[in-house]
């Protein structure tokens, strides 16, 4: 299955990629880098370098907008890590980056691949808002969209009612959302995207015990890690992949412990990258979501019409259920075996 993967790597997205490349029946035909997590430049860095990392030569990379639609940037050093990967070094260098930009790569990789593309989303929608403005059919050449952003009838993470991909660019999402309805005709709106919030997320939490066990499928031997080790205290492997995922995780612990809840890290991306390829993970239900831009205390506010009261079409199955034991087993399996691979 082809996917196209919008990301602004960050812990989580880094492991929504690995996921990706792990999954045989996966093949990551692009990646589109998104200000949010770190600014642009740096996301750009990390994907070539992740990339690098796991041997994924001849993905390309694009870089995206530098700034949201209308809004100034703000980034989130405090949750990622002054490079967006914790404590992680990769490798600098690697292939380069294209010559068109994220928006194109989203309209390019759609045009290569009409009905079948993926569209995996982690970050803010900045990217693919502008490739809507290019190709307002952009939606009805994908096989499915996969969008992580938004908390429904749920605490915000960013303010107390905003989740952070929509609060950092708001314009694009509710951009994205409107014009996925306009561009199918009234008797063709089937193709809606999943939108994964921290309803249903942060129901992912990943622990110690659950990263050994991560390391454990690698063959790779490795300290666990616990909430009384000196902060910053780095991965102890011999093997590339789980050691990157390992100091990148420990600053996400870290960063959860200090902000109350507990050591362990919602792992966002990763879920919205396995449901790109399996939706039978999660539990969907149908409605029209649109996004709050002017409101004093709830600017960027994903509101969910569970009722119709707009009489608007729906534009959206918005994620409700899932198994976390489910998607930790098969996450670690593939990542497992994938590191081990690369060792």
């Amino acid at each position: 299955m082809p996917v196209f993967a919008d990301v602004d790597t960050g812990v989580d997205d880094a492991m929504a990629l690995a996921y990706l490349l792990a999954s045989p029946e996966a093949e990551l035909v692009g990646v589109a880098s998104t200000a949010g997590n770190v600014p642009v430049q740096q996301v750009c860095a990390n994907n070539l370098g992740l990339l690098q990392l796991c041997g994924a030569t001849g993905i390309p990379v694009s870089k995206g907008a530098e700034q949201p639609l209308s809004a100034p940037l703000r980034t989130a050093e405090d949750t990622h890590g002054p490079q967006g990967l914790g404590y992680a070094q990769l490798p600098s260098g690697g292939e380069a980056l294209t010559a068109h930009d994220a928006a194109e790569a989203w309209v390019r990789a759609a045009r290569a691949y009409p009905g079948e593309l993926i569209g995996l989303a982690t970050g803010p929608l900045t990217n693919l808002a502008l490739a809507m403005r290019i190709d307002p059919a952009l939606p009805t050449l994908l096989r499915r969209l996969v969008i992580m952003g938004g908390a429904f009838d749920y605490r915000g993470n960013t303010t107390p009612v905003s989740e952070w991909n929509i609060s950092v660019d708001p314009e694009s999402a509710a951009e994205v959302f409107s014009g996925w309805t306009a561009a199918w005709s009234p008797d063709d709106a089937a193709h809606v995207p999943i939108v994964l919030g921290l309803n249903l997320t942060e129901n992912i939490a990943m622990t110690p015990a659950l990263l050994n066990r991560l390391a454990d499928a690698a063959g790779a031997s490795s300290a666990p890690m616990s909430v009384r080790d000196e902060r910053g205290t780095r991965s102890t492997t011999d093997n590339p992949l789980i050691r990157v995922l390992e100091d990148a995780m420990r600053f996400y612990f870290e960063f959860h412990f200090d902000t109350g809840d507990g050591y362990l890290a919602h792992l966002h991306d990763p879920l919205a990258a396995a449901v790109a390829l399996d939706p039978e993970l999660v539990g969907c239900r149908e409605t029209t979501v649109d996004v709050e831009l002017t409101g004093a205390l709830t600017r960027g506010m994903t509101v969910a019409d569970w009722r119709g009261h707009w009489g608007r079409p729906p534009n959206a199955l918005i994620g409700t259920e899932v198994d976390p034991v489910a998607f930790f087993d098969r996450f670690i399996s593939r990542v497992g075996a994938f590191a081990r691979r690369l060792a």
